[in-house]
Parts: C-alpha cells; sequence; structure tokens
C-alpha cells in the first residue's frame, strides 16, 4: 500500500513533498535533470523509505502507484450506483477464551458486531496516544536512515522520546537543516503538504 503523502530528499536537500503521485513525478523529473545525489524517497505516515518504478510516462507511473485516474477527467468517471457503499469487512480468525465468546455471543448483534463496536470505542479512547507514538516512530525512522552518522544522533533520539524539542534542536544544531526540520515535522505529525493532524504534536 502507497502512502498518502511522502517527502523526498537528494542528499540533504528536499526536493519534493506532498501527495504521492506528485512526489513521484517530481522525483522523475529531478533524475531527468541529471541530479547527481542519491534520492530518498520517504513515507509521511511511518517514516519508511518508499520505492518507486519510474519506468515510462507519467500516466504509467501515476497507474501502478494506483491513481491513474488522477489524470482523467471527473466528468468521464462513470457514476457510483445506487445503494450503501461496501464496508471492507475483512474476515480473520480471532482466538478467545470460553468466557470471552459466551459474552459475546449474549451481545446485541453477536460476537462480530461487539468486537467492532470494542475496537472502535479503544481506538477513540487511545487515539492521541497512538498518534504521538507513531509520529515519534515516523521521525526515528527517518533520522536512522538520514542522519544515524550525524553528531549526537543517540542524544537526539533521547531527546524525540523524551519529550524534549528544545533538546532536540540543540543536540541537531550541526544537521543538514531540511533533514533535522523534516525530523521535527514528522514528530509533531504533519503530513507531507505541511498540515498537522491534530493531537499529534509532541
Amino acid at each position: 500500500m502507497m502512502p498518502k503523502t511522502c517527502t523526498a530528499f537528494a542528499g540533504f536537500k528536499r526536493i519534493a513533498s506532498g501527495p504521492t503521485g506528485q512526489t513521484a513525478l517530481a522525483v522523475k523529473a529531478a533524475l531527468e535533470r541529471g541530479e547527481a545525489s542519491t534520492i530518498l524517497v520517504f513515507d509521511d505516515d511511518t517514516g519508511a523509505a518508499v520505492d518507486f518504478d519510474l519506468r515510462g510516462s507519467p500516466r504509467d507511473i501515476l497507474a501502478r502507484l494506483g491513481i491513474s485516474d488522477s489524470l482523467e477527467d471527473p466528468e468521464d468517471q462513470p457514476p457510483r450506483g445506487p445503494g450503501r457503499p461496501r464496508l471492507g469487512v475483512v474476515s480473520r480468525e480471532v482466538t478467545l477464551l470460553p468466557r470471552h465468546w459466551e459474552w459475546l455471543n449474549t451481545q446485541p448483534g453477536g460476537a462480530s458486531v461487539a468486537l467492532r463496536k470494542l475496537v472502535e470505542a479503544a481506538r477513540k479512547t487511545l487515539a492521541e496516544s497512538d498518534r504521538v507514538r507513531l509520529a515519534r516512530e515516523a521521525a526515528y525512522r527517518f533520522m536512522s536512515a538520514m542522519a544515524g552518522n550525524e553528531p549526537g544522533f543517540e542524544e537526539a533520539v533521547r531527546a524525540l522520546y523524551a519529550p524534549d524539542m528544545p533538546r532536540f534542536d540543540e543536540v541537531t544544531t550541526s544537521w543538514p537543516p531540511e533533514v533535522r526540520d523534516h525530523a521535527k515535522r514528522l514528530a509533531a505529525g504533519q503530513t507531507g503538504d505541511g498540515k498537522q493532524d491534530p493531537g499529534s504534536a509532541i
């Protein structure tokens, strides 16, 4: 599954950031201009490196990313039929103790409905802490790939998880500015277009 937004670096210089298709085409353009530095692309949600297949035309590239319809006129798209949209329910095995199954089977709608309600309730309760944790993990992955050899890396990681951003700023002063700034954006839960995910700030 491709990321919603991502950021590309040529060496330590950020050359593109935004929706995946837009970033992929920007990377292709940079390569065609003869960009000499190694280009790395990172998922803004996870901080993980992303590989693009940049062969062929822009339409070919976007098609492989599953977003080929972005090049088409919306008026040319067939109208959506009537009825409810698919819920995307996935069947998987769940292992529980007998007393858990007994309780679930007494709930309105049965075990599946009860489990979905429990999961949704837990997601709402833990949403903020999950966002903060995932944002820090994304920043750490990016930092490991782009700044693992920079001075103060280990101390910067400790500051990231503390969290102590004044200390982070102090120990990363000598880092390439765009690398340091992107790590901070990831830690704050910001997407590739600069928007912040509410509740993600550290």
